[in-house]
């Protein structure tokens, strides 16, 4: 078993956007949710691509999903989770990918750690061949959605509880460990652990990120990847023996496009 792990965010880390929303347009297939619901988590999902989320609309995100499986039998959920696999697989970021590849090769364990619903979080780590996926439980009585939680919420503090857990039942060493995020959200499991990597980040976390010396990825149209590193960070990395080989330009160590281990500079 390894010793280390990394744990990805998924939202605008993984992949852009807001895989809720993915699952809200299965729901809405399979009659599980109003149209109404579906626009509104369309509109919802934009400003979340744009801006990200704060605490009281991830929370509203999560009392509808709640709802909108009350009363259902497990095995719909079986149903849906396939499709809604499918249609996210096409939205992680090649850069994210060379990213999971990365720690694949390192010989670490593998982890998306999502507030989304676990069925849809395990099953696309199972399609990226991942170690696991953790996310938000919904409680089931009898082979039905009760429409409560079974635990915590898995955003935020919640989010570092169920890694802590993890790592307690699997012996990660979580000072040898990873992760990625984009939120200020996010700030427990990314202080959690040794190596944390803000991806996207909304301005809170770029403020601390500068502030501690942490890494810090950006992607974009023009260049695919950006990375910006402080000298701290930069021995960091190195001395996790992640495989970075950095190219640098001025404060920037920018990658090549095609699928490849991330960061192998061109000079």
């Amino acid at each position: 078993m390894s010793a280390s792990a990394a744990f990805f965010d998924l939202d605008r880390t993984l992949m852009s956007g807001s895989s809720a929303y993915y699952f809200g347009k299965a729901a809405y297939r399979e009659g599980l949710r109003p149209l109404t619901s579906l626009v509104a988590d369309g509109s919802g999902a934009l400003f979340f691509k744009l801006f990200g989320a704060s605490d009281e609309k991830s929370e509203n995100l999560r009392d509808r999903i709640l709802a909108s499986v009350a009363g259902t039998h497990a095995s719909r959920m079986r149903v849906l989770t396939p499709g809604v696999v499918e249609e996210l697989l096409p939205r992680i970021k090649p850069e994210s990918q060379a990213l999971l590849d990365m720690h694949i090769e390192a010989g670490r364990d593998v982890y998306i750690v999502s507030a989304s619903p676990v069925e849809i979080v395990s099953g696309l780590a199972h399609a990226l061949q991942l170690t696991g996926g953790l996310g938000t439980e919904s409680e089931i009585v009898d082979g039905v959605y009760t429409g409560r939680l079974a635990a915590p919420f898995c955003y935020g503090e919640g989010k570092a509880d169920v890694v802590r857990r993890l790592a307690a039942d699997r012996g990660y060493d979580l000072t040898r460990c990873y992760a990625y995020a984009d939120s200020i959200s996010d700030l427990p499991i990314l202080s959690l652990v040794g190596h944390p990597v803000a991806v996207n980040p909304d301005r809170s976390l770029m403020t601390v990120a500068h502030r501690r010396g942490w890494p810090v990825v950006e992607f974009n149209r023009e260049r695919k990847q950006v990375m910006r590193l402080s000298s701290a960070a930069l021995l960091s990395l190195a001395a996790g023996g992640a495989g970075f080989a950095l190219g640098r330009r001025g404060d920037h160590a920018v990658a090549g496009r095609e699928r490849r281990p991330l960061l192998r500079g061109r000079r």
